[in-house]
């Protein structure tokens, strides 16, 4: 017999991945020859793209039996993981205790709250490595009580995007995408989608980007030279990385919203900035292009941020 929290569960992994490839065309208006695409991963189910990397390892734990049995599914987040594990847990019947950074937008406190989240705030100075940082511990503490999702050594996270994410956009753009952009934070989308890409056509050139210093507005993501770096991060596979500020994405953030008609997050407007260089480039070399990035959610869990009203005023 079917429960109903294994149907429930069920329809919600369903809902996950295949999400829309958006032309983002007011950005390459003077650039002919050159297309920039973006993956609305705001369409998953938990708004954004860690529903796929959480559904994995969530999927993977519950199949060999590491989770379901009382135990709590326990990692350190900055936010939108944390979300779809807490979306999983009440459709699928687990608890999930998540560390996180006090500072998080309040958005994002509200949703945790929603699902009935267990939360351990850490030190905001200390960011997501000091959330890393007390997960580890509460798991090596009370390893009968948790377990440890680790997003960030979890090999299934990366797989996720290697299995679906990559394919979807080699369909979505008839296998003509010339360059895949994407930031780091675990790492996980732009490992898998990398790996796979180059499978499909060894030409792709694959552009990863961070923020460009230890102290950044680009929630989510990681400066991997002043960070505790995810064991799932290969610095070997990018053909470039970007170093992006964070006024950049905000800027991005602002030009969407206003002349493209999208909301999205400070995130996705930073790896929009960064296509955008691409674009630039290639433009400027007489190449066409067709460059796919990964808008990793809207802008619904950051509209309490001031650069909004700050761009207002300046505009």
């Amino acid at each position: 017999m079917i429960t109903a929290t294994k149907l429930a569960g069920s329809t919600l992994l369903e809902r996950i991945g295949n999400t829309p490839l958006l032309r983002l065309d007011e950005l390459t208006r003077t650039l002919p020859g050159i297309q920039i695409l973006g993956k609305a991963e705001w369409a998953n189910p938990g708004g954004s793209v860690k529903d796929r990397a959480a559904s994995a390892i969530v999927t993977d734990a519950l199949n060999r039996n590491l989770l379901g049995h009382g135990q709590s599914l326990l990692d350190a987040t900055s936010g939108n993981t944390g979300i779809a594990y807490a979306m999983l847990g009440s459709a699928m019947g687990f608890t999930v205790t998540l560390c996180m950074p006090s500072n998080v937008s309040p958005e994002r406190k509200k949703y945790l709250a929603a699902y009935g989240a267990q939360i351990v705030w850490t030190n905001p100075a200390e960011g997501s490595d000091g959330a890393i940082r007390k997960a580890r511990e509460l798991a090596a503490a009370h390893p009968e009580r948790y377990f440890y999702a680790d997003q960030y050594g979890n090999e299934n996270n990366w797989m996720s995007h290697y299995l679906h994410t990559a394919n979807e956009i080699w369909q979505q753009t008839e296998g003509q995408v010339t360059h895949f952009v994407a930031g780091l934070g675990t790492s996980g989308t732009f490992m898998g989608t990398t790996r796979r890409l180059r499978e499909l056509n060894a030409a792709i050139q694959c552009i990863s980007m961070q923020p460009d210093s230890a102290f950044n507005g680009l929630e989510g993501l990681k400066h991997m030279a002043t960070a505790i770096v995810p064991p799932i991060y290969d610095p070997t596979l990018a053909d470039e990385n970007i170093d992006l500020p964070t006024e950049s994405a905000y800027a991005m953030c602002l030009r969407l919203a206003r002349h493209s008609g999208l909301l999205v997050g400070v995130s996705a407007a930073g790896a929009a900035a960064s296509a955008l260089q691409i674009a630039e480039r290639e433009h400027a070399a007489g190449r066409e292009a067709v460059i796919v990035t990964i808008l990793c959610d809207s802008a619904e869990k950051y509209m309490s941020e001031r650069f909004w009203q700050e761009g207002e005023a300046r505009s």
